[in-house]
């Protein structure tokens, strides 16, 4: 165990809204962030305490910034494996590089999780048109093509429908490290933000619904309208993975519902906080930025029960010029990210409105 104490310095690896939020959140619990991240006026530096503007890879940046805080996390799961090793030598950091291993290529990702015993989607890892001709001839169509790695919101990615549209996939994701997706045809996407705490305690949110739209989170209704059985296999499941992982810290696993198919898919993991855990803001007692925090950190977990129904909008793109008015609607928790340029996808915000007698 790792205590540590208010006043000490949270490293944070990453400087985009979930790193601000979490920044936020380490600030209330009396903790100090020191960010680093290559871009200038990033959405956490503006909340931060201390900055330090260096590439990943930059062993004298890193040194100096590991020897200036108390603990490592990361925002988001694109951190070279190679700068959390580099960094661990010094201070500690969770979660620890073998999460990004494993995330960070969806080949091992899923072939990790299949071996617990969870579900996903038929795959294949190839690496030539040819042999993706010869995996789809067993997955069968339709079918998703994805890049092993670095894809997110919808990048990466190419639906197939038949063996007349494969070239032109492959030919779309100009990559040799690929896996093949058999598709699913599923009725919800649920999500289930898990937390670890260095002593091993583990803590679940109730499973959340996510609702999407061009490939990006619009709409999250927590809780998932699902039937009790599958809140309960999601949560044991989430459960699993961070413990066989020893994982510390906040972790995602977002799952496909299907009324035509008994079984509970994985779809990914992701090993932060999550686009759809905002809502744990204002419906729990403790956020799910709180709770990394309180992970980290070596505190206790806290509660994670409902204060109320929930349902989480992203302010996306020019979504945001309804700030104004969001401001003024009644019941509505309006949060802006920082970031001063407006562009077609980019999550600029979001909007939480609790129920606490029903939707």
């Amino acid at each position: 165990m790792n205590t540590l104490t208010p006043g000490s310095t949270i490293g944070m690896l990453g400087g985009g809204q979930l790193g601000r939020m979490m920044a936020m959140a380490a600030a209330e619990l009396g903790f100090k962030t020191h960010v680093f991240c290559p871009d200038l006026d990033n959405p956490t530096e503006q909340v931060a305490n201390a900055a330090t503007h260096a590439d990943y890879e930059d062993h004298a940046a890193l040194e100096a910034f590991a020897n200036s805080v108390d603990v490592v996390t990361y925002e988001f799961e694109n951190i070279p494996v190679s700068t959390v090793e580099f960094l661990k030598k010094t201070t500690n950091v969770f979660p620890s590089s073998k999460v990004l291993e494993v995330s960070q290529d969806r080949l091992s990702e899923k072939t990790f999780i299949n071996k617990l015993g969870i579900e996903t989607a038929p795959f294949k890892g190839v690496s030539t048109l040819e042999e993706a001709a010869t995996a789809l001839e067993g997955i069968g169509y339709p079918a998703v093509l994805k890049t092993r790695r670095f894809g997110y919101d919808g990048k990466g990615q190419a639906i197939v429908k038949s063996e007349a549209g494969l070239a032109d996939a492959w030919q779309k994701l100009n990559s040799k490290e690929i896996i093949i997706e058999g598709f699913i045809n599923f009725d919800l996407e649920i999500s289930v933000v898990a937390a670890r705490s260095q002593s091993g305690e583990i803590k679940c949110f109730a499973p959340v619904e996510n609702i999407h739209k061009n490939h990006i989170l619009d709409l999250s209704i927590a809780p998932a309208r699902i039937d009790q059985s599958i809140k309960e296999l999601a949560i044991a499941n989430a459960s699993k993975i961070v413990e066989k992982l020893d994982y510390v810290g906040v972790l995602t696993v977002e799952y496909f519902v299907s009324q035509h198919d008994p079984v509970l898919r994985v779809n990914e993991i992701a090993p932060r906080v999550h686009n759809s855990g905002h809502w744990t803001i204002e419906a729990c007692p403790t956020s799910q930025f709180e709770q990394h925090i309180r992970a980290i950190c070596g505190l206790p977990l806290g509660c994670v029960d409902f204060i109320g129904e929930a349902r989480m909008t992203n302010l996306i793109g020019d979504d945001i010029d309804q700030y104004g008015a969001l401001l003024a609607e009644k019941g509505a928790s309006v949060h802006h990210y920082g970031k001063s340029e407006t562009r077609a996808g980019r999550k600029m915000g979001h909007v939480t409105r609790l129920y606490p007698n029903g939707y």
